[in-house]
């Protein structure tokens, strides 16, 4: 299934430079920077700086440089952040029924605090 690229997104104008961020690194590939809206004491934000709308359309249709390259910032925003003693959660939301609020692929890196169950089981 194509996707369909909105040039317009926040995190496309953060890319272009259009809109200031707080950044943590930045790569050939990728740019990490720390959410204005943090939900714990840690909340970083990786972006490919391809267009790729979510997860499954990156893993699809990025070159391999482009993978490693953002799975290693990752890691590396982790190390950086201190976050591997205690644990930290990555979350990656895609489509309506994730509610997805930009169409470009990021991962929230979350950590520095408890942050109990991500989901409840529905009944």
């Amino acid at each position: 299934m194509p996707y369909s690229y909105d040039n317009q997104n926040i995190f496309a104008k953060i890319l272009r430079g259009e809109i200031p961020n707080d950044t943590v690194m930045e790569t050939d590939h990728t740019l990490a920077f720390r959410d204005i809206h943090p939900q714990a004491p840690v909340h970083v934000l990786v972006v490919p700086k391809g267009s790729y709308v979510c997860y499954d359309h990156f893993a699809r249709d990025a070159s391999d440089a482009e993978i490693v390259d953002f799975n290693r910032v990752i890691a590396r925003v982790v190390e950086q952040e201190g976050l591997q003693a205690d644990g930290y959660r990555t979350i990656s939301n895609a489509g309506e029924a994730g509610v997805q609020e930009v169409p470009h692929l990021h991962v929230h890196i979350l950590g520095g605090r408890p942050l109990g169950r991500m989901l409840s089981r529905a009944d």
